[in-house]
């Protein structure tokens, strides 16, 4: 993602207005690797500037991602989550804690896909799904991980 002034001069050039509310949001998106929510930039945004709307948020992360200056992912794990690293990566996600970062995978354009069938891919993401290190410790295993021991009669 482009710097806060960057981002204020393309939206000036794209005829979108830069308010004050638009670029505390460009700052707090500008190098973070939380993949926040919409609600939970708001609830950030809200603490440094009472009276901002939920509604410029998601209006501001639809405009910034349909520049190509934000992604948008669902990862099934809850409300979508917005990433300002639009560079080529992947994503690990926690199944405990929801937590998402990023990952490099190498030769993931390398990859061979059967089935294509004509089909002509433009970029892939590879989500990792797991338990973070944090929640490792209280973590149970899944059933597709436990495994049982002892004879069996």
């Amino acid at each position: 993602m482009r710097s806060p002034a960057e981002l204020s001069s393309a939206f000036r050039a794209s005829g979108l207005k830069v308010t004050p509310q638009r670029q505390l949001l460009f700052r707090l998106l500008h190098d973070n690797t939380a993949h926040p929510t919409a609600e939970a930039l708001f609830a950030v945004a809200s603490e440094q500037m009472p009276g901002i709307s939920l509604r410029t948020v998601y209006q501001t992360l639809s405009d910034l991602t349909a520049m190509g200056e934000l992604q948008s992912f669902d990862f099934g794990n809850g409300p979508a989550r917005f990433d300002p690293n639009v560079g080529s990566h992947h994503h690990i996600v926690c199944r405990v804690c929801n937590d998402v970062a990023d990952v490099y995978v190498d030769g993931a354009s390398d990859l061979d896909v059967a089935g294509l069938n004509g089909f002509t891919i433009d970029r892939s993401d590879i989500v990792f799904h797991g338990v973070c290190a944090a929640c490792a410790p209280n973590s149970l295993p899944t059933p597709a991980t436990h495994i049982q021991t002892g004879a069996m009669s």
